[in-house]
């Protein structure tokens, strides 16, 4: 079914966001690459969403993203509906007084950091070096610099795919390493954070710090996608892949960055076929090497194109 077949088929009297058929994903994620999306939904507000939700059919699949920096989708694009929150509808950030903040789920991580610095607040310097959304830091426990969502996060608000609204306590999302257990049909769509009185120049130290780490350690200003792999705790990741001899290592035009070598990078004319089989090249060869099973951090969504499906390397 096309995306224009599917939009004809859903009633969207009364919706207010946009509704894009066939919509080019790899415009929106930080790869660049991959098919379309069926049907790509941008909702003006919660209320919006939670209409569309209402009178999706249940058979309907649903993914959310969010600013796609850790995102990778294959080359033969998502069916169903992608919803992409936009900054306009949920991208408010508030003071809630008593050491607490409200931030939507399009909100940077490092917008989240900036607003805390304004407040007085410490605890959220970590996020000024994570290149992502509140939304997707919910939903994988993002961290950084020994800081992890789950020590901020009071609780998380959110629609179900029957767009009824939900608030979920901290104990409800179920945090540990980089995953949550909140239910995957929910939709984050903001949450209240807490942090702890702190000088300013303190907290604009912290931050610099990240981002001096960031800058100098990280590929930032090529195409990627954030760390590829867990690190599987006590190891870490880029370690395993320098010590299996693949810092550099390069498939069609997907390359394990020289500068970090858990970074894989689009050097220009990437397929996400090239890059997914780039990941589970190295997994196969670091699992040959240590006995160690590497676990996907970047998020691989979509259909493979026929006849280039990726099987896993271990």
């Amino acid at each position: 079914m096309s995306g224009q077949e599917l939009l004809d088929r859903l009633d969207v009297s009364g919706i207010r966001g946009r509704l894009t058929p066939d919509a080019a994903m790899s415009k929106i994620t930080w790869f660049q690459v991959g098919g379309p999306a069926d049907l790509l939904f941008s909702p003006a507000d919660e209320e919006d969403m939670a209409l569309f939700l209402s009178r999706l059919p249940a058979e309907v699949p649903v993914l959310v993203v969010g600013i796609g920096s850790n995102l990778l989708v294959r080359d033969g694009g998502i069916e169903g509906v992608v919803i992409r929150l936009s900054g306009r509808g949920f991208g408010k950030i508030e003071d809630l007084g008593g050491n607490r903040l409200y931030a939507g789920a399009a909100v940077p991580d490092k917008r989240l950091a900036a607003a805390a610095l304004d407040a007085g607040l410490g605890g959220f310097e970590f996020y000024h070096g994570i290149p992502g959304a509140i939304g997707g830091a919910l939903r994988m426990n993002a961290g950084a610099n020994g800081t992890e969502t789950t020590d901020r996060v009071v609780e998380v608000h959110a629609l179900d795919r029957q767009g009824n609204r939900n608030v979920l306590s901290h104990a409800d999302m179920g945090y540990s390493y980089r995953h949550s257990e909140a239910p995957k049909d929910l939709i984050f769509t903001g949450a209240v954070f807490e942090g702890e009185p702190k000088g300013k120049a303190e907290i604009q130290q912290a931050m610099d710090a990240v981002q001096h780490h960031r800058e100098t350690v990280q590929p930032i200003r090529e195409k990627t996608g954030g760390s590829t792999f867990k690190n599987p705790l006590p190891h870490s990741s880029w370690k395993l892949v320098d010590e299996a001899g693949l810092r550099g290592h390069q498939i069609g035009g997907a390359q394990m960055s020289e500068m970090h070598c858990n970074f894989m990078i689009n050097t220009g004319n990437a397929t996400a076929h090239d890059l997914e089989t780039l990941g589970e090249t190295v997994r196969k060869k670091v699992h040959a090497k240590s006995g160690i099973a590497l676990e996907w951090e970047i998020k691989r969504f979509g259909r493979f194109e026929p006849g280039k499906i990726v099987e896993s390397g271990i």
